[in-house]
């Protein structure tokens, strides 16, 4: 890949997460995490942004964005294309 190519999980990740951030801006429930919701998904679309994210801060961001909007049904497809693009990373290495 020469320095002009972008890794195609980062692209994938941060399509992931712009759909599921104005998926999150459209809904008219409130609900007690959105905050986090949200703001978990701006430190997502920050790393997507920087280039290679790294896989544990990745993984964090998803399971508390799972966590805060796992229950709101009208947004779990875009939870899945973001869970989707996160697993694309892989595992992060056991220590």
């Amino acid at each position: 890949m020469t320095g002009s190519e972008e890794d195609p999980r980062v692209a994938g990740l941060r399509t992931a997460v712009s759909r599921l951030r104005r998926e999150l801006a459209a809904h008219p429930g409130e609900f007690a995490d959105r905050g986090i919701a949200e703001d978990e998904l701006a430190a997502l679309a920050a790393m997507a942004v920087g280039g290679a994210p790294e896989i544990p801060r990745l993984r964090s961001s998803l399971l508390l964005i799972a966590g805060a909007i796992g229950s709101v049904s009208a947004l779990n497809r875009g939870l899945a294309n973001v869970r989707s693009a996160v697993d694309l990373f892989g595992e992060p290495p056991r220590v």
